[in-house]
């Protein structure tokens, strides 16, 4: 894990996401993707995401971007603040110019979000020239720079190649590239090393921790996998049914997960003896959810869990949970062991 942020961030978060609520529209259904998430971030910081498939997270992400299709995406409240500013009211245009200036984002399959037909570096330096107003020979020479500060041999040469000439991992730097080279406050990651070998996703998230560290680069990184999110992240935010039900640094939720679902999530992680999936499957977000959400999946639900959602609380410091019966579970042995 990393070392924690400077207090001094603290005060003034970057990016501040308050009650946000996003429902699909399919016909006369909705579908509630998102369901009162609230959290904020300092400069500098890292902040992995972690849940199950479905559970929210890339929909987040492409909400706070701005790249979110709408309809069927429908926002139904909340506020995502930015650096003081209000992206949900932002016009298009101001909030397309966050986006990869201030706000970048690193996609998932990095194939199929660069162009088969130009060059890498050709597809770098548009972006010097389209927000910078940069002459392509310049943008040209920037984009080796950035290829060889994101690991790429030969990076003077290879600006002249094509993504398919690149592997998997390759392409994946030149996406972290482009990301980077407007120095943005921002970085979202979606799921960034999804198709990669583990050696390869080890490698590339060291490499983003290290950007982070050197140039206090905030991250939001979506994942799914809590033991390599636990290398680079300062907190995890645990995502569950479109709703937040554990938060906090992210060496004490790997050391004492608080939330029934953020343990079986570290314990299938982080136990060779636990291999397991989770029993029982994520409800259906077609139908109001009147109690906890993990009720059905819980070994721990009582009559409270299928009647009161629980509310996200403190637990100790730099921890929060949303679970009835948070410090009566940490206690027992089936709990702890």
């Amino acid at each position: 894990m990393r070392d924690t942020v400077q207090t001094e961030a603290v005060r003034e978060p970057l990016l501040v996401v308050d009650d946000l609520r996003v429902n699909f529209e399919m016909g006369e259904t909705s579908v509630y993707a998102v369901r009162g998430l609230s959290f904020s971030m300092n400069r500098g910081e890292v902040v992995a995401v972690i849940g199950e498939s479905g559970s929210g997270k890339s929909v987040t992400i492409k909400t706070i971007l701005g790249t979110l299709q709408m309809p069927p995406g429908r926002l139904l409240s909340g506020s995502v603040r930015f650096d003081g500013e209000e992206l949900l009211t932002m016009a298009p245009r101001a909030r397309r110019s966050l986006q990869g200036d201030r706000i970048a984002m690193v996609f998932q399959d990095a194939l199929a979000a660069l162009n088969p037909v130009y060059t890498i570096g050709w597809q770098i330096a548009e972006i010097f020239h389209v927000h910078r107003g940069m002459p392509m020979s310049a943008g040209m020479r920037a984009a080796g720079e950035l290829l060889q500060l994101v690991g790429i041999p030969n990076a003077t040469q290879r600006v002249n190649e094509y993504a398919h000439q690149f592997s998997g991992g390759m392409r994946q730097r030149v996406m972290i590239a482009m990301s980077i080279a407007l120095r943005p406050q921002l970085l979202l990651a979606d799921e960034p090393t999804t198709a990669l070998d583990v050696t390869v996703q080890a490698q590339i998230m060291q490499l983003l921790a290290r950007l982070s560290a050197e140039t206090e680069l905030a991250m939001l990184l979506v994942t799914h996998n809590i033991a390599i999110a636990a290398e680079v992240a300062d907190r995890f935010l645990v995502m569950y049914a479109g709703s937040i039900v554990e938060m906090g640094s992210a060496d004490k939720i790997i050391a004492a997960p608080a939330h029934p679902y953020t343990k079986a999530l570290v314990d299938l992680a982080t136990r060779e003896d636990v291999i397991d999936p989770i029993p029982g499957a994520p409800p259906d977000l077609r139908k109001a959810i009147d109690g906890c959400a993990f009720e059905p999946r819980c070994p721990f639900a009582t009559e409270i869990c299928r009647r009161v959602d629980p509310e996200l609380r403190h637990v100790q410091v730099r921890q929060s949970v949303a679970c009835h019966h948070s410090e009566r579970l940490a206690k027992e042995s089936a709990w702890t062991g």
